[in-house]
């Protein structure tokens, strides 16, 4: 059997830490689930998905476009936290006040709300370690690679949870992602011309 890039992805250190996390999360959403009578796949990754996928793409833009605009490591790490903390705590905010709009249960709408924090904060606090650890350029580089990896670890976990293509789902999202990469550079660029 030859192995797919998915495949190799996931099998890698990367994939395991996505599949862990995803488990982790998801494991939680079980429980939810099953207190609530609840069925639906759906609903035990969606939560994490939106807080993951705003957080590996907001951290990514942040890191390119303060980068772009010669802003330095502190700059960058107050931007990061930044956005960890209180971008975190007004999407989970909102998050929370939609589900609540919804008439979903107070406790279920407890859980989505915790549930889109941790995934936004785990994955925010990993790209400030990378941005910590690393000399600037290197951290920058080092940052888009671990975004890219974990939106594609994420993205062939939600793939095969609704059993769609996965390949084309992975390049979608790569996609949306070389969009925000390209727009955070021109708007530094712009910024610090």
């Amino acid at each position: 059997m030859r192995a797919t890039a998915p495949s190799i992805i996931l099998t890698t250190g990367v994939g395991k830490f996505v599949q862990l996390f995803v488990r982790l999360l998801a494991g939680i959403e079980r429980r939810r689930v099953a207190a609530l009578g609840e069925t639906s796949d759906h609903m035990q990754i969606k939560n994490f998905s939106f807080g993951a996928t705003a957080a590996i793409l907001t951290s990514i833009g942040l890191i390119i476009g303060l980068d772009a605009a010669t802003a330095t490591k502190a700059t960058i790490l107050s931007g990061l936290l930044i956005v960890a903390i209180a971008d975190n705590l007004t999407d989970s905010l909102s998050v929370h006040i939609y589900q609540e709009s919804e008439r979903l249960e107070p406790r279920a709408a407890f859980h989505a709300t915790l549930t889109n924090f941790a995934a936004r904060l785990g994955l925010s606090l990993s790209f400030v370690f990378l941005v910590v650890i690393l000399p600037l350029r290197v951290a920058v580089v080092a940052s888009i690679l671990w975004g890219l990896l974990l939106l594609t670890g994420l993205s062939y976990v939600v793939a095969r949870t609704r059993k769609l293509p996965v390949l084309r789902e992975i390049a979608k999202h790569v996609a949306v992602a070389a969009v925000v990469m390209l727009s955070s550079k021109m708007i530094g660029h712009v910024i610090s011309a």
